[in-house]
């Protein structure tokens, strides 16, 4: 590292700078430990492998990335857990956008393990057993983090008790963060939070669902009108199917129906909130909540992403019936990882199902557009109280 006041004239005469100045780059980074970390088993056991260092160095800095991003989810958290002031958002973007800059890196990353061949794996990998990437630490804390539950994984990827069985404290860092609040956990409560919900106030939701009922309504005249009575039937069978997908949002019963199914991940109140932000991302105090959202998703996308090249480099690298080192079934388990289970923020992706043309959006008054710098608690209202005291939502249960 250079000298803040190093006399630079000095330096180019070839003395040597003294202690005052500080520590040397080496120092600083711990090169010594860092470069010293790679160990090739090949060569313990005197058949050394060129490849067996790529192999390492290329994990080791997977894993570094891993403590990063982590590093970055727990300081986005930290912000998200109180009360979440707009001039906040700038600095959540710009850790998640971070983040998805590294996550692109460590897609592209797969494609240095790739120029390895399968016969120059199948020299080392031997010695591997039984270590696998199942048993990185990090990439777990980082998925429980995000907010993959238990309940979403495949049956092979629960149980880590007998993958950190004799290490207690790693055991003790994954139950300290399935328990704590996940990123998913404190985004939904943010979006429960969205200014404009408020039956009291703009009631964004009663307005949406007067459009949607005003849209379908047409779309029924027009189908009704429909001379062909063979497209006529296919256009009704898709109107009912439109229908049915509005009732999910519309009828609470519907949504945690879906909640419970695992096919949806958010709160109902936090699916209106994500709804009404998508619809208004064109105004002002929106524009940042939008692009939040568009970086979860990224981050949703580039994780699968991820797993996916994994899964390929796998199969190139061991085929599609041989067992990973770990005791897993390999390519297959890794195949099982790419669906929708294992996307935290999956009702993010599915926002585009409840969009309605610009021209049929609920104006925002004037009153709505001075208060939607407030992302503060709820405040209690009218209808709420009645909720507590009879354990009904008037607005939902007239919906």
């Amino acid at each position: 590292m250079s000298c803040p006041a190093s006399p630079y004239d000095r330096a180019q005469e070839g003395e040597q700078l003294d202690d005052e100045c500080g520590m040397l780059y080496g120092e600083y980074l711990m090169l010594d430990k860092v470069l010293e970390a790679q160990r090739p088993l090949g060569e313990v056991h005197k058949a050394p492998v060129h490849d067996e260092h790529l192999f390492i160095v290329t994990h080791q800095a997977y894993e570094l990335w891993f403590k990063q991003i982590i590093w970055e989810l727990d300081s986005v958290r930290g912000v998200f857990k109180s009360v979440l002031e707009e001039s906040q958002t700038l600095e959540i973007l710009k850790r998640l956008n971070r983040v998805v800059l590294i996550l692109k890196v460590l897609v592209d990353q797969v494609m240095i393990l790739e120029t390895m061949t399968p016969l120059d794996f199948m020299e080392f990998r031997n010695y591997l057993r039984p270590a696998s990437g199942f048993q990185s630490l990090q990439f777990r804390l980082l998925e429980n983090k995000l907010g993959v539950k238990q309940d979403n994984r495949v049956k092979y990827n629960r149980n880590y008790a007998k993958v950190f069985g004799n290490d207690e404290e790693a055991i003790r860092k994954i139950e300290e963060s399935e328990a704590e609040p996940s990123l998913k956990d404190l985004v939904q409560n943010w979006l429960e939070r969205t200014p404009g919900l408020e039956i009291e106030g703009f009631d964004f939701w009663g307005k949406y669902h007067k459009a949607v009922n005003e849209i379908l309504k047409e779309e029924q005249e027009k189908v009704n009108k429909e001379k062909n009575e063979s497209l006529k039937r296919h256009k009704l069978a898709e109107l009912e199917h439109r229908k049915e997908v509005y009732e999910s949002i519309f009828r609470p019963e519907v949504h945690e129906a879906l909640v419970s199914r695992g096919d949806r991940r958010f709160s109902h109140r936090a699916l209106q909130g994500a709804i009404m932000i998508t619809l208004y991302r064109d105004e002002p105090r929106f524009s940042q909540p939008h692009q939040i959202l568009t970086l979860l998703m990224d981050i949703d996308s580039l994780i699968t992403k991820w797993r996916y090249n994994h899964m390929l480099m796998v199969q190139r690298m061991i085929g599609s019936s041989q067992l990973g080192t770990g005791g897993s079934s390999g390519y297959q388990y890794l195949r099982s990882t790419l669906s929708d289970r294992y996307k935290v923020f999956v009702d993010l992706f599915n926002l585009s199902t409840f969009l309605i043309p610009r021209s049929y959006i609920p104006a925002l008054d004037e009153a709505t557009k001075s208060h939607l710098c407030y992302w503060g608690p709820l405040k209690q209202t009218k209808t709420d109280a009645l909720k507590e005291q009879n354990g009904k939502n008037p607005l939902l249960d007239s919906i």
